[in-house]
């Protein structure tokens, strides 16, 4: 029963921490611009991040180990050096970018300027961590982001097609604009396989204290919580598809426009709901991503970590993510468009995969890590495929920032 309890509690906080501003932004900006021609990117997203994060709660249940600390160990530090710098640089970037979402939603909600609210959430998530538990940040704020939930309502209201959004599960070819096309791709799988969501789901199951016993429901929160992540991101391609295109929108390059999403289905109620459902999603990431700039850090480099210890028992770690917050604050607080921010980080995420996804593979079939548990045929089939895109999405994501991001 307790078993069952965790895997139902997992799943809830799993849905309410899977969209946030990269999600969020990729999706409408699909929706608008191709309508639903972008649906199948979010369902390749998904279920490799199914995959992935199945696996990371798996390698760490069975060995002990966290991703950045089997790295390390197997690889050794100067090979550690190349993922770790990678990512710490795109997670500074994304954590910028979810500051910038919940600053956004504030000012909405009071008319006072991004910039004004950027070091102030950047205190607020680092009061919460400095005082908080790993389960207050893992459960509760991720419950909080349930409320993203009201994007499938407004989606359902909408009546869609559904034998459209079928089809749009299938690759298609563009009818117009490809550069464009190809850039919101890249930047929705880059948002949907995001290497700190699988290295922070690992450094969670550690945290969790999960061992062989949990590997059913590790299975279960992985598929459930990912997939119905994937519905809500889909839902909010479909209210973009239907809402923006009806007001002459083709192009979302102003946060100001995102709120239309759900006040054209529910009026004032609806604008409320946004502005909620920003600021808890953005600020649960902001936490998670904070979180994991420390993990991988500590890890990487042997400290004491964990977020259920006192500040006095692992200083460097608490250190980290309060440089990584202030760090992050600055570009938000300088005036940079926190939605062209989100766009840019997420085909930059799309660059870094290779460099930890490939390890990974090599991670979870040593049996001195795994043992009996190792990846099967089809886990390595599927991480080989993930593996070739992502090195196609490092290849092109630039050039397509280029053409077709600007």
């Amino acid at each position: 029963m307790k078993k069952i309890f965790e895997i139902c509690l997992g799943v809830v906080t799993s849905v309410g921490g899977f969209l946030e501003m990269g999600s969020l932004s990729t999706a409408a900006q699909g929706g608008a611009a191709f309508c639903l021609q972008l649906v199948w990117p979010i369902v390749v997203g998904t279920l490799c991040i199914i995959f992935l994060t199945e696996m990371a709660g798996r390698f760490a249940a069975v060995s002990q180990h966290t991703i950045a600390a089997g790295i390390r160990d197997r690889f050794g530090i100067k090979f550690f050096l190349l993922p770790f710098v990678a990512v710490l640089i795109v997670n500074t970037l994304v954590l910028s970018a979810e500051i910038g979402g919940v600053s956004v939603a504030l000012e909405m909600a009071t008319g006072l300027k991004h910039p004004w609210w950027a070091l102030p959430v950047a205190l607020l998530a680092w009061f919460t961590l400095w005082r908080g538990t790993f389960g207050l940040i893992e459960k509760g704020v991720s419950l909080l982001g349930l409320v993203t939930l009201s994007f499938v309502a407004a989606a359902v209201t909408l009546k869609p097609d559904w034998h459209q959004v079928a089809a749009g599960v299938l690759p298609s070819v563009p009818h117009h604009d490809p550069a464009n096309y190809w850039f919101i791709v890249v930047s929705i799988l880059g948002a949907s396989i995001t290497p700190s969501l699988f290295l922070f789901y690992s450094s969670g199951a550690v945290e969790d204290h999960w061992d062989s016993g949990y590997l059913g429901a590790n299975r279960a929160i992985a598929t459930l919580g990912m997939a119905f992540g994937g519905c809500i991101s889909v839902a909010v391609l479909i209210a973009a598809a239907y809402v923006f295109p009806a007001h002459g929108i083709t192009r979302v390059d102003d946060y100001h426009q995102l709120p239309l999403l759900l006040v054209a289905v529910f009026g004032f109620w609806g604008f409320v709901l946004f502005v909620a459902s920003l600021a808890f999603a953005c600020f649960g990431a902001i936490l998670q991503i904070a979180l994991e700039q420390a993990y991988l850090v500590a890890q990487g480099f042997g400290w004491n970590w964990g977020e259920n210890r006192k500040p006095r028992d692992d200083p460097g770690f608490c250190l980290v993510y309060t440089c990584a917050l202030a760090i992050s604050a600055i570009p938000i607080a300088a005036g940079v468009d926190p939605l062209k921010l989100t766009v840019f980080s997420m085909a930059l995420t799309a660059v870094s995969l290779p460099l930890t996804v490939v390890p990974f593979l090599v991670l979870m079939n040593d049996e001195r890590y795994v043992g009996r548990h190792g990846n099967g045929v089809i886990s390595n089939t599927v991480v080989v495929a993930i593996i070739v895109l992502a090195f196609v999405l490092a290849i092109v994501a630039l050039p397509l920032q280029v053409l077709g991001g600007a």
